[in-house]
């Protein structure tokens, strides 16, 4: 039995890992086991580890690291503090996998993994060689590809990008986008099961709006924030469905301006914390469009057939498919984008990053290195 564990550390990269997770699990050849940290354990953003648990899998590794603040200082500490919880983790566990799975780009990810190198971690990197030049991530994302041994990417442009990064053409594999598998392994809710859960009705026309602060500062986030939700409390003939923001820097002045929208929309926009990965894909089938400027909509939607207009630079120089309307936070802007997709409602395109079967094609190429 080879020893797999993953680094998971919030709702975002757990739903990437699912199909994953499933795959290992189910494969004699493989022991895998969950190390949990980051917003995974903090009430505050849902307290997430229970979705893991309700999937059916076991998190015998839980390593708490999480300040309630989102200033600078407190991701800054959050950052040391996960570092200096990992470099204890590591020290007593170093020789216990043949490989750790990373993901992606959240600061929480890289403390973790940067504590493992003095110990000679052997990690495989998920969604490397990508940019989102708009926040802060794309650094962490880099620096975690550097300190990798295994990438598998999402298409061809970014396994070029991690070459050019490692100086190397070895052991970068192609895979496509692992999300992309729940299509086929994950079942979606009803319209009826999902209004018993979440109290949202998605026989209306609906908007999924997620939308994460940028790498500016408090006060653009907030102006962007009032720019967005003066847009929507026009929309009358919408009703709202809100994915609150991850733990990033300043992220609160955008979840509290959400909350107030709320408040003030006479119950046509609700606020969740976490639809978890089942209950987000079903409102991402049945909802008109999505709006914000989260990774989801770059990678995913494409493939429920929905058009996306991604907000700002947050996501600037990512890959993307034809679905997608680029604009800034102008509110003249909204209603242009809007009118657009209205015009045309089904994106008919195909998605860069689907490929089929992508977890198995993990399994196979991790037989032949272990």
């Amino acid at each position: 039995m080879n020893r797999i564990a993953v680094l998971t550390s919030s709702r975002a990269d757990y739903g990437i890992y699912l199909p994953l997770l499933k795959a290992l699990k189910s494969d004699p050849f493989f022991g895998v086991t969950i190390i949990a940290f980051g917003t995974h354990l903090s009430p505050f953003h849902g307290y997430t580890l229970n979705q893991i648990f309700n999937d059916g899998f076991e998190v015998p590794y839980q390593i708490e690291s999480m300040l309630a603040g989102d200033s600078g200082n407190a991701i800054s500490t959050s950052m040391a503090l996960t570092s200096l919880k990992f470099s204890d983790f590591w020290k007593n566990h170093q020789n216990e996998f043949d490989l750790v799975f990373c993901c992606g780009d959240r600061y929480e990810m890289f403390a973790a993994v940067v504590a493992g190198i003095p110990f000679g971690i052997k990690y495989a990197h998920l969604h490397g060689g990508e940019k989102t030049l708009g926040a802060i991530d794309h650094i962490f994302r880099h620096s975690i590809t550097l300190a990798s041994k295994y990438h598998f990417v999402s298409c061809e442009g970014h396994a070029s990008r991690v070459s050019e990064l490692i100086e190397s053409e070895k052991n970068i594999f192609n895979v496509g986008a692992l999300s992309l598998d729940n299509l086929t392994t994950l079942p979606l809710l009803s319209k009826e099961e999902f209004f018993e859960l979440f109290g949202v009705d998605l026989n209306k026309p609906t908007i999924l709006v997620t939308v994460h602060p940028e790498s500016g500062s408090s006060e653009e986030n907030a102006a962007n924030a009032e720019e967005l939700a003066k847009t929507l409390l026009e929309l009358k003939k919408y009703q709202v469905l809100i994915s609150l923001p991850n733990a990033d820097t300043d992220g609160f002045v955008i979840r509290r301006r959400f909350l107030q929208l709320a408040a003030e929309s006479e119950n046509r926009v609700s606020c969740h914390e976490n639809l978890g990965s089942q209950g987000y894909f079903t409102a991402m089938k049945y909802c008109a469009f999505l709006l914000g400027n989260t990774s989801s909509g770059i990678i995913e939607a494409a493939s429920f057939q929905k058009w996306v207009i991604n907000l700002g630079d947050r996501q600037l120089g990512r890959l993307q498919s034809n679905n997608t309307i680029n604009i800034p936070f102008k509110q003249e802007l909204f209603h242009q984008a809007i009118n657009k997709i209205e015009q045309d409602p089904v994106y008919t395109g195909t998605n860069i990053y689907y490929k089929e079967n992508v977890a198995g094609r993990i399994c196979t190429i991790l037989k032949a290195l272990l």
